[in-house]
């Protein structure tokens, strides 16, 4: 075997044969990489390359990479039959291959283990290159990681023949797979002789890129446009259409020849009708995807997306406009030709923005047009969709008794059972559903909240015995979660799940280095004043009053406010004016006041929404990654609880039912302010305690109050904290 001097340069003295003087730069260079791969590993000159965890494994690869590669270069030393200009060809070839698996390996594209195969298959190559012929057959014999390597071993002085041909096979083996990523390299190396089938993959793959790449007008967007395979053809079709967005929740429905463009035509431009058709479809779609059908329509969440945008701009954003009409018949007109299983579809898919009076409104509505208005064949109209998101919003608005009261008591147990069983093959939307809904039902009726509880035991100790890991800790955490809903059993959520505490916030946690409690407040302009009320009521929490020494002073500038603390711990406040008018001027005072903030390395940590329920993912987009307590002021249904984890995992979430009120917001805020200046942590029990006195004897306030949601009662929140913690864990 070969040794190494201490540089890596291998010696003429170091090989037990002769080596012509015109070829020793080429030994050398192998011998380079030999001695790199060896460091790599941590080894040194004369041991193992220890480039696994597998001692048996660094035997094997040492002998390849080392004792393999050393004979390799002897052989093609002496092998009278070579030229000096093919013997240099296999020792740079050699010299590639050594240096492409360190790269491969070091990138961790290859495993170690893979290196006596490597070597096996340059041997296979060489010898067909030696012969004339071409080494594509060794290319497409092994894997991809391999192919990649050999493939750059024979280019000089003479490419072989197969080099081209293995290119292009080893594209098509990295696009399939990789089909993410086949549009995008099809677009940058247009020609490929495969790109049709390569079209096909990527459109089944991923529809809706398809859809925009379909749109393009460049020689890729041509291929999808005449491509004969029927989705994509289709999705080219719809790409390439005026109204390609009005159709494309119908996808699956178009493919299968189900419903003709032509048909959509006929309502497209029909509020109601188009509303009704998505609906329709929907239920269509609810059906089959249960036995006997068990079929996944194609991009059934651009049907949800439209049916939820559909809903939400022509019927809940009218009916929540006009909460201040008291006469029902006018407020609630918009929804005279509605169906059932319309309005059903209007509630569970506008959690995140319906006021409490709409959806007690829309449903009465509900049962009122139900020719037989029982609960359970409500839920079997719309083939059990979305029937945890019913159920929890049932119970939020205290509508729960009611539902299962429409019933006889067997099929609202029933109910119930379906309401828990299966969340291990559920979404974690729906087991967070399942979370949310337990602190409304333990408050307003023990009796189910028993059965809930003991229904999640039971599914737990299921899971345990089919040993369903995700299943054991969906239960596992619900358990956990409902017994603290019960204040005597003093359950410390913080440690039984292992997340950050959710009873309280440091108040070292939100001072900056300096000392400062950042915040800031996002506000937005709106037609109806509302935006524009909502600033006035906050800023007049700020101002000084007569007879009374300033506490805070107020700076502004034409597009926001700053608001310092005058005494006890420095609190500074930063919010954007609410601004209306056709250039979206509050967007701009946002993002100035973002770029203000940045450049100054001031660092929110508490975040608050004022607004529209509407409003509430702009915040979040915008909402820096350091914010401790995020106060939505709006319904934090699941969406917006998860975009809001996914930038802190650790927030603490305030959120309401209802819409924001200042008679709630503003003793809340002032609550935190006040513990804030004393420099105090932020403790939620004792806090909501007293807010919840302070409401005692104003019903209408409290019932308002009662909306809001404090951190450590938001069950779906710590149920996403806890639940992505465990999975990641796994």
């Amino acid at each position: 075997m070969m040794t190494f001097s201490l540089d890596g340069v291998a010696q003429t003295s170091a090989y037990p044969y002769k080596v012509a003087q015109d070829r020793m730069l080429w030994h050398d260079n192998v011998d380079k990489e030999q001695q790199k791969l060896l460091v790599a590993g941590g080894g040194s000159r004369d041991s193992l390359m220890r480039l696994s965890k597998d001692e048996t494994v660094n035997l094997q690869v040492t002998d390849a990479l080392i004792r393999q590669v050393d004979e390799l270069q002897q052989q093609i030393e002496f092998d009278s039959t070579l030229n000096t200009n093919t013997k240099k060809k296999y020792l740079r070839g050699l010299e590639f291959l050594l240096r492409g698996f360190h790269q491969s390996w070091s990138n961790r594209e290859i495993q170690a283990s893979a290196a006596p195969s490597l070597i096996s298959a340059f041997e296979k190559a060489m010898e067909l290159d030696r012969k004339g012929e071409s080494i594509e057959p060794v290319i497409t014999g092994g894997s991809y990681e391999a192919g990649k390597i050999l493939v750059e071993c024979f280019l000089y002085p003479t490419e072989n023949i197969g080099v081209k041909p293995s290119r292009l096979y080893l594209v098509r083996r990295y696009c399939e797979m990789h089909p993410s990523l086949i549009l995008t390299y099809l677009h940058n190396h247009p020609g490929l002789p495969f790109a049709d089938s390569l079209i096909i993959i990527a459109g089944h793959h991923n529809i809706r890129q398809l859809y925009d790449f379909a749109a393009a007008n460049d020689e890729l967007g041509v291929h999808i446009r005449n491509c004969k395979d029927t989705l994509v053809h289709t999705v080219a079709m719809l790409a390439n259409s005026k109204s390609g967005q009005l159709y494309f929740p119908f996808l699956d429905n178009l493919v299968k020849g189900r419903i003709t463009t032509d048909e959509i035509d006929k309502i497209k431009g029909d509020e109601l009708n188009y509303y009704r058709l998505l609906v329709k479809t929907r239920l269509d779609y609810a059906a089959r995807i249960l036995p006997p059908e068990r079929d996944t329509p194609l991009e059934m969440n651009a049907l949800t997306d439209m049916l939820m945008k559909k809903g939400k701009e022509i019927f809940v954003r009218e009916i929540n406009a006009l909460h201040t009409v008291d006469n029902p018949a006018i407020r609630f007109k918009i929804l005279d030709p509605l169906t059932p299983a319309e309005l059903y579809y209007l509630i569970v898919l506008s959690e995140d923005e319906i006021y409490t009076s709409s959806y007690l409104g829309v449903y009465e509505r509900i049962f009122q047009r139900m020719t037989n208005p029982y609960g359970d064949s409500l839920i079997m109209q719309v083939h059990g969709d979305y029937f945890r998101k019913f159920i929890k919003m049932a119970a939020a608005y205290n509508k729960l008794d009611h539902f299962l009261g429409t019933m006889d008591k067997q099929n609202a147990g029933t109910i119930m059972k379906s309401f828990i069983i299966h969340l291990e093959k559920a979404n974690e939307e729906e087991a967070v559903d399942v979370a949310d809904s337990y602190s409304s039902i333990f408050e307003k009726n023990p009796a189910l909240a028993r059965f809930i509880l003991g229904e999640v035991k039971a599914n737990y100790e299921k899971n345990i015995t089919a040993g369903n890991k995700k299943g054991i800790i969906i239960y596992s955490l619900l358990e956990t979660l409902f017994e603290s809903a019960d204040s005597a059993n003093k359950t410390d959520l913080s440690t039984r799940l292992g997340i950050p505490p959710v009873y309280s916030v440091d108040y070292n946690s939100l001072a900056d280095d300096s000392g400062r409690v950042i915040q800031q407040v996002f506000f937005y302009g709106d037609q109806d004043k509302d935006g524009q009320n909502s600033f006035t009521n906050f800023m007049a929490m700020f101002r000084p009053r007569p007879g009374v020494k300033p506490e805070w002073k107020i700076a502004e500038n034409p597009q926001w406010v700053t608001i310092s603390s005058l005494k006890g711990k420095p609190v500074i406040i930063f919010a954007n004016k609410p601004l209306l008018g056709d250039d979206d001027p509050d967007d701009k005072a946002q993002k100035a006041l973002a770029a203000y903030l940045d450049a100054r390395h001031l660092k929110p940590t508490i975040v608050i929404h004022r607004g529209h329920s509407y409003h509430v993912k702009y915040t979040i987009y915008q909402m820096a990654p350091t914010a401790r307590i995020v106060v939505l002021g709006s319904c934090g249904g699941y969406n917006n609880l998860s975009e809001v984890l996914k930038i802190n995992e650790d927030a603490h979430i305030i959120s309401s039912k209802q819409v924001g009120t200042k008679t709630v917001n503003e003793p809340i805020l002032q609550a935190i302010n006040n513990t804030l200046l004393a420099g105090k942590d932020i403790e939620w029990l004792p806090m909501w305690r007293e807010l919840s006195a302070r409401f005692r004897n104003d019903p209408a306030a409290k019932e308002k109050f009662d909306d809001y949601i404090p951190p450590y009662k938001n069950l779906g929140a710590i149920f996403i904290k806890a639940y992505r913690k465990a999975m990641d864990s796994e």
